[in-house]
């Protein structure tokens, strides 16, 4: 029959707290870091975001996108990209396939 070693419990006890000790840095960082970009938007978020929509919309409408320099023009460029391939990734895990839908 089996004997129970208590020292065994002790190493495991051990290995538990080095274990602790060792992630408890990274696990702050972390937290910290998941707590700031993953909260809600604040009601000034909100509001930048929506004025930001409306100079976006206007300066369409004005064709003021033509006078864009080379450099903004890429990075709104790599944005929109970004922002589309975001989507097409998101829509691929949620339909669990790569292959179109099951109509």
């Amino acid at each position: 029959t089996a004997q129970f070693d208590p020292s065994l419990v002790e190493k495991a006890l051990v290995m538990v707290k080095t274990a602790v000790t060792y992630l408890k840095p990274g696990l702050a960082s972390f937290w910290h870091y998941a707590m700031v970009e993953l909260a809600p938007p604040t009601l000034a978020e909100i509001l930048t975001a929506i004025w930001s929509l409306k100079k976006i919309l206007n300066s369409a409408q004005a064709n003021s996108f033509k006078y864009l320099t080379v450099k903004e023009a890429l990075l709104a460029g790599l944005a929109a990209t970004e922002v589309w391939m975001s989507f097409c990734i998101c829509e691929i895990i949620g339909k669990v396939g790569i292959i179109g839908y099951d109509v």
